[in-house]
Parts: structure tokens; sequence; C-alpha cells
């Protein structure tokens, strides 16, 4: 019978969340490395059972861990997240120079095709690669040591890469976004990178066509459409159609543009979700409403849904890596908040149920479906 498996990273550790394919009942395992922050959990497409965490402390510094049984057990994998040296030092926020540093694992990204393979977002603004199931890492040199790399700047989280898309059928397509850098494809496997943010507008770039600069909060690929690409940024939702060449934004009647997931429906590549907040001061939804907006239109005409999501003293946030999407018939939404729910529907986000409570902060949710 198929069921569904949430992924939950979160300020105080990982969280397992397994239901039937009816999406009602749900049970709940954790917390998994209690009192760690566990930024990311993923699992990958060809192996369900295969399972990757960031697991991060300010005292203990980075691990990865990885299960091969769906999460019952774990173990500590290679953790050799080494620099090269890069060409020149990064700007600081006052244009001093600043070093690069690594601070923690932002994202995991398993392959489509080979449970070995996994790719791993870092701060600050590295990629890594590993083809052993993590046991050896190995940095893509050639992103960081772009000849914009001294441009780039940290955004309110850092300068963290968050976003690592992988194109369904080309391997040696992979999409990036970093805070604050921008977008980046490669078509040649990560040995050369093409900053992709044309179109991009942000506040405090006086060059209109600046390459890099731009925080970048999300991005969202369907499958289908690989070419079609939607973006969260620091102000404004933008699509492309051409992988990147331009971006134009489609904001449309959204209340706000400021917020940080955005997804793609499994079966319907045209419609799209965010979570706006109020500003980039207030990292909160507006009025005290939880309120995901939904587009079946690819953008430009936006519609809320509320029901069952509190519409009267809600002040949480949802992170960029805190929304994911099932691939059942009825296609399932899931998000997870500041305040420790997670939130999921059973129908495309016409209604929502509260699947848990008071966790603690929630950094990322994953989602499986399992024969």
């Amino acid at each position: 019978m198929t069921s569904v498996r949430l992924l939950v990273g979160t300020r105080k550790g990982a969280f397992i969340l397994t239901s039937d394919g009816t999406r009602k009942d749900w049970q709940v395992d954790g917390p998994l490395f209690p009192g760690w922050e566990i930024y990311h959990v993923n699992g990958s497409p060809v192996a369900p059972d295969r399972l990757y965490a960031s697991q991060s402390s300010g005292w203990f510094g980075q691990v990865i861990q990885r299960s091969d049984d769906g999460g019952k057990n774990w173990e500590a994998v290679g953790n050799d997240f080494t620099y090269e040296p890069p060409v020149g030092d990064h700007l600081w926020y006052d244009g001093t120079p600043r070093p690069w540093e690594f601070k923690r694992v932002w994202h995991l990204e398993p392959s489509r095709t080979d449970p070995d393979t996994v790719w791993a977002g870092a701060e600050d603004a590295a990629l890594y690669k590993s083809t052993d199931g993590g046991g050896k890492w190995e940095e893509l040199t050639a992103l960081r040591q772009h000849r914009t790399g001294p441009q780039w700047q940290p955004g309110a989280g850092g300068m963290c890469l968050h976003t690592i898309i992988t194109h369904p059928t080309d391997p040696d397509r992979i999409y990036v976004a970093i805070s604050a850098a921008g977008a980046f494809r490669t078509d040649d496997g990560g040995a050369s990178w093409l900053p992709i943010n044309a179109g991009l507008r942000s506040d405090g770039i006086a060059d209109e066509d600046a390459e890099v600069g731009h925080c970048v909060h999300r991005i969202a690929m369907h499958p289908s459409r690989p070419d079609t690409l939607f973006m969260q940024k620091h102000w404004d939702v933008l699509r492309t159609d051409d992988a990147g060449g331009r971006w134009r934004e489609i904001s449309g009647n959204l209340p706000t543009d400021f917020g940080f997931p955005i997804a793609v429906h499994a079966h319907e590549p045209e419609t799209i979700y965010v979570v706006p907040i109020t500003s980039d001061s207030l990292h909160y939804v507006m009025d005290g409403k939880l309120r995901v907006y939904r587009s079946r239109t690819g953008g430009e005409q936006w519609e809320p849904l509320t029901a069952g999501l509190p519409q009267e003293h809600c002040y949480v946030n949802v992170l960029r890596d805190a929304m994911a999407v099932d691939t059942l018939d009825e296609c399932g939404i899931y998000f997870g908040t500041s305040g420790g729910q997670v939130y999921g529907s059973a129908d495309s986000g016409d209604s929502w149920t509260a699947i848990v409570r008071d966790l603690p902060p929630i950094c990322s949710v994953e989602v499986q479906v399992l024969p």
C-alpha cells in the first residue's frame, strides 16, 4: 500500500512523519539528533530508504548523517568539507575584503538516478559533490572561484548556497542559487558556471544589468519543463522560460511579494505556491493570517488558500526549504513554520490540516511517496 513520508528538519532535531495514501492520520517519530540544528533532511528518489541529513552545531561543527533504512538507524559519514584557496576575497557589506569561510551545509540534493551521488550546498557559497554516499566530498571549485565571486555578499542569513536543482535528463546541467549572489547554471557538470540573473531588479543595485548581487531566496522547477523556473526573490516572484536566460516578474496580485519558499504542483507545471510574509524586516505573515497563495496560470493571478489555516493572531514564518509537494494523483502540499507546525493539504491546497504542532522551529520539509 502506498505511504507518504515527511522528512522534517528543525532547530532542535529531525522528525519523520508517516501516513498511508489517504494522508489523514500521521505517525510522528523523533526527535532524531535531539538538540542539534538539522538544516535539511532529504531522501534519494531512486532508493527511498537512503536518507541524508545535515546536522550542525556552533559547538561541534558540521556532520552529515546517512540512513539506509528509512531513518531507523543513522551513521555519520565523511565530512571533509575542505576549501581550496579561492581567487581573491569576496566583499563584506561595507566593501572591505572578507575571507571565505566554511560554516554549515544548508541543502542536500540526492541524484535523480544514483543513490550514492549527492550534492551539498554550503555557507559560504560552495557546492560539494559525493559519489560514494557521502563518504568523500569534493568541492566544485569553479563556482566559488567564478570571476564575479569578489562581488558576492551575504544575505541576512549568511552567504548560503541553498538551492540545487538537477536537470531531469541532462546530468551535466545544474542550477544553484546563492544568497546574496544570485542564480547560476552549469552545462558541463560544474566545470564552468554562468550567472543567470538577467531581468532581476534589486534595491541597492544601481546597475539594472548587474550580473550578480541579487538575493535569491528559492527556485523551483517542474521536471516536465526543465527550462521553466520559478523564483522567490528578496522582493519579487519571477519566472524564466529559457533556462535562466531572462526572468520576468509574476508577482501579480499578491498582497506582498516578499517570502522564502516557492513550489510547483506535481502534475500541473503552471500551478505554483508561495507564502508571502510582511517584509524583509518583519518576518511573519501579514495581518496575523497564515495564507498560502496559489497561481494556476504560472503567475500574475493568485488566490489565497486559507481553509484550515489560522486566520488571526498568527505570526509565523515559512523558510525557503520548508515547503514540498508529493506525487500522488491528488497532489499533496506540505509546509512547516517557525512556530513548529507542519501543515498538509491532500487536495492541492484547497484545505489544510495541522499534521503536528509545537515542534521546534522548522528549517526544512521534504516528502517521499513510498510503494
